[in-house]
């Protein structure tokens, strides 16, 4: 398989430990979404903390505020849950649910840079950590990174988007995903030999 991203950019899932786990997972994944759309609070509960990491830690790294990260995140878990009906059940429940956080955390980062709100630091931690993350350094190049180029970086490479959807949810040409993509990439790249 090739694959062009980075080898410390890679998301990876939480390691199995039975040959059959993904299917067993990708199986109560599907059967929690059915119970929350019962409304059975504990398939919602069940969701809720399988997906709550990443979707704050996708939240984070866009907006580079702990606070507004897990406020946002909430936001667009209640978000997904009220749309549940709308949801594709033939899909994975985290990408969808992190591509509604990031929509809003990218909103929200707008909004705070119009009213000039967003520092030029990068985040003092990263709280709530994911299994198979990548490396705390990456993390802090990462954080560091202007809004324009962490945002595409953090959408192709932690979430999983293709540059085409990324245009979407960004509202920008493709080149311009694209091209805001290399310069994040390139940067990370010199950051990370120091």
């Amino acid at each position: 398989m090739d694959d062009a991203r980075p080898q410390a950019l890679r998301w990876a899932a939480p390691a199995r430990t039975a040959a059959g786990g993904r299917w067993a997972a990708a199986r109560a994944e599907r059967a929690a979404v059915r119970g929350a759309l019962r409304g059975d609070a504990a398939a919602l509960d069940v969701l809720f903390h399988a997906h709550w990491p990443a979707a704050y830690r996708a939240a984070l790294l866009i907006v580079r505020d702990p606070h507004a990260a897990e406020d946002i995140a909430q936001e667009g878990f209640v978000a997904a849950s009220g749309a549940l009906e709308r949801f594709d059940r033939s899909r994975p429940f985290g990408p969808w649910l992190r591509t509604i956080v990031a929509r809003r955390a990218i909103d929200a980062t707008r909004a705070r840079a119009v009213r000039r709100e967003v520092g030029d630091e990068a985040l003092p931690f990263l709280a709530a950590p994911v299994s198979g993350e990548p490396r705390d350094d990456l993390f802090t190049a990462l954080a560091a990174l202007p809004d324009e180029q962490r945002i595409v970086v953090v959408l192709r490479h932690l979430l999983e988007l293709t540059p085409t959807e990324i245009a979407d949810v960004v509202g920008i040409p493709r080149g311009t995903v694209n091209s805001r993509l290399r310069r994040g990439l390139d940067t990370l790249a010199q950051e990370l030999e120091r």
